[in-house]
Formats: structure tokens, C-alpha cells, sequence
């Protein structure tokens, strides 16, 4: 067929099968059972002039819709699957939308120089927002003013937004009161970053009174529970590589020797954190759980552990995203969204000891 040629229709397939072109519709859409004789004679038809389906523009252009669901996740996208969580999250928010038939795209929160943030004019039905940005609030505000129906997973979504939540502080109280029962007053703590600025560093008042992560902040409020005064330090992001450059600053002294008043437990707000806190302990000679005690959160298969189980709080990171893909179909079949509330449990290893001195 030359390319001048017309673009045949299901119409002409349906001439062709010897049937309406309802019928032809449906044996493409997928959405209704039809006779095998009848799919046959349609997707015969079809082949032999050259019609390979419904053309996708003509129907987005008839539904006002693009068929896609946008994903804003925080820093650049290279890193956002070496984090097992987002990725489990993400496996259940696409399995929710491919009931819907929607694709997902997957957008930066951070503008490059002057732009404007890619979510201002991506052409998207929807939006799932990942709370665990430090500019999840200025998304918000650009998704809102746009009209789109939107869900928070983990965020400060404000009055009337759908929020897919978890019991990020009240977990956190519980592995931290697990560390104290254990015997442990010299205690630390590693967090997951506090801003989009993602600066490592001592935890502070300041930084903490300027801190836009709720994820963040709500852990460490349930770790303040139990440690008020304990030192912190801040990551650049949820990496094990950050967690080894987190403890090396917990555990020794400027010189790079063991300190004496070091810490015998560190709470860390991530397991791929605790990973890279293990990893730094035994590269510094101590012991694991006999020397240091270390704990996690999320409950995800963490690698480089050797024989060793983390004790950490496990979240349901699928059901997370399934649930904000389950709102956003709600929404865009013109219901109202619900916000749903997870909770963690919590998963003993073998991190995790007595103090021994």
C-alpha cells in the first residue's frame, strides 16, 4: 500500500468480515466475548487489508482523555529503581491502572535551570505524587491548578486530595523502643534526606524546623520518641553507599579511627541505608550485632548481607501502589477518591543484640 494510500477502517474490516462494524469493534477492544468463528473471520479480514487496530489518536481525541497516568517521582530518574520500594510500588500502581488500560509516564519534580517542572505540561489524565520529595507540595499546587485528578502516596496533600498513607512514625517508635528494650542508651539514628537540596549532615533543629519530607520527618519523630537526644545525621537519598558514608561519620573521628563513645545501636530509615551501615561497620572491624546493633525499615530482600538478617519494619509497598492506582481509576470514572492507610510490621533478624559494653 503506498503511503497516499487511505488508512483502511473498521468499517471497511467489518464490510469485509461480512459483519457490523460494532461487532468488529469489539473483537478489537477486547472488552467483549465473541464467537471464535466471528474473531476469526474479523481478524482475517483485518490482515488482509492491512488494519492493525483502532487508531490510538482518534481514540484518545474521542475520549478527552491521553490514556496516560503520570508518576512524579523526586531527583533524577536513573535512581528512582534502585530502590527496591519504589519499585514494588510501582509494580502494584501499574497492575491497578492496566485494569484501566493507562500507561504510566514517569516525570522528574525537579525543573533543569529556568523550565518549568515537566508535570506543568505533560499530556496526562492523571497524577500520583511520591511524598517522599522535598517538593511535593509545589507539584501539588501545579497539578491542582491544571485540574487533574491526583493522589499523594506518603505526603502532605491538603484538604480534599486522596492520600495513599502509612504509619511511618508510629513504626518507628516501635523498632526504636525494640533497640531500647534491648539495652541500648547510646544510640543513633540515619535519615532518609530532609529537602529537595538533599544534603548529608548533622541533624539540627534548623534543618529539621526547615525540613519539607514528611517521610522523613515523621520517622524520626517516632525514633525522638523513644531516643529525644540522640544524634543524627542526614543522607543524600535512600543508597547503601549513603548509609556507609552516614555511619563512617557516626562511628569514627576526624583521624578515621574508631570513637570511644561511639554508638552501640543505629536506627536507620531505610534498609538499604542499614545495608550501607552494616557494610561500614565491618569494614571498620566491629561486629554485627556483637559490636553494633542496626535496624532498617521497609522489609525489602536486601542484598550484601551475607547470612544476615536485617530487623527491620516491613511495609506493603505493592498494596501501596495498587492503592493509589485503584484511586486514580475511581477518579477518572468520575468518582470521588478515598485515602487508605497501611501499616508496617515488625520483622526481627539477626542485626540486632544486647549492648556489649
Amino acid at each position: 500500500m503506498s503511503s497516499t494510500a487511505r488508512r483502511a477502517t473498521i468499517a471497511d474490516v467489518a464490510r469485509e468480515a461480512g459483519v457490523s462494524t460494532s461487532t468488529a469493534s469489539v473483537v478489537f477492544s477486547g472488552k467483549v466475548n465473541v464467537a471464535d468463528a466471528t474473531r476469526e473471520k474479523v481478524l482475517t479480514a483485518a490482515a488482509a487489508l492491512g488494519y492493525a487496530g483502532p487508531d490510538p489518536r482518534a481514540a484518545s481525541l474521542r475520549l478527552g482523555r491521553s490514556g496516560i497516568v503520570g508518576v512524579v517521582l523526586g531527583g533524577e530518574l536513573r535512581y528512582a529503581f534502585l530502590d527496591p520500594v519504589t519499585t514494588a510500588m510501582m509494580d502494584g500502581l501499574s497492575d491497578a491502572l492496566a485494569a484501566d488500560s493507562a500507561g504510566i509516564l514517569l516525570l522528574r519534580d525537579d525543573p533543569q535551570g529556568d523550565e518549568a517542572p515537566p508535570i506543568t505540561e505533560a499530556p496526562v489524565d492523571a497524577v500520583v505524587l511520591i511524598g517522599c520529595s522535598g517538593r511535593t507540595r509545589a507539584a501539588l499546587d501545579t497539578v491542582r491548578q491544571r485540574g487533574l485528578p491526583v493522589v499523594v502516596i506518603e505526603g502532605d496533600a491538603g484538604e480534599g486530595v486522596p492520600q495513599i498513607t502509612l504509619d511511618n512514625r508510629e513504626a518507628s517508635a516501635q523498632i526504636s523502643r525494640y533497640v531500647f528494650q534491648l539495652g541500648h542508651a547510646n544510640v543513633a539514628t540515619v535519615t532518609l534526606a530532609l529537602d529537595a537540596e538533599r544534603e548529608r549532615g548533622p541533624i539540627t533543629a534548623e534543618r529539621v524546623a526547615a525540613a519539607t519530607v514528611d517521610v522523613t520527618l515523621h520517622r524520626l519523630a517516632g525514633f525522638r520518641e523513644v531516643y529525644p537526644d540522640a544524634d543524627g545525621v542526614t543522607a543524600a537519598a535512600s543508597l547503601a553507599d549513603e548509609g556507609m558514608i552516614a555511619a563512617r561519620s557516626l562511628l569514627t573521628d576526624a583521624s578515621g579511627a574508631l570513637r570511644a563513645d561511639r554508638p552501640t545501636a543505629i536506627v536507620a530509615q531505610s534498609d538499604l541505608l542499614a545495608v550501607g551501615v552494616i557494610r561500614a561497620a565491618e569494614e571498620l572491624g566491629l561486629r554485627v550485632p556483637e559490636d553494633l546493633t542496626v535496624v532498617g525499615f521497609d522489609g525489602i530482600d536486601a542484598d550484601g548481607l551475607g547470612s544476615l538478617k536485617l530487623t527491620t519494619v516491613a511495609q506493603p509497598a505493592v498494596a501501596k501502589g495498587r492503592a493509589a492506582g485503584e484511586q486514580v481509576i475511581r477518579m477518572l470514572a468520575g468518582e470521588p477518591g478515598e485515602s487508605v492507610h497501611f501499616t508496617c510490621t515488625f520483622r526481627e533478624g539477626q542485626t540486632t543484640a544486647p549492648p556489649a559494653r
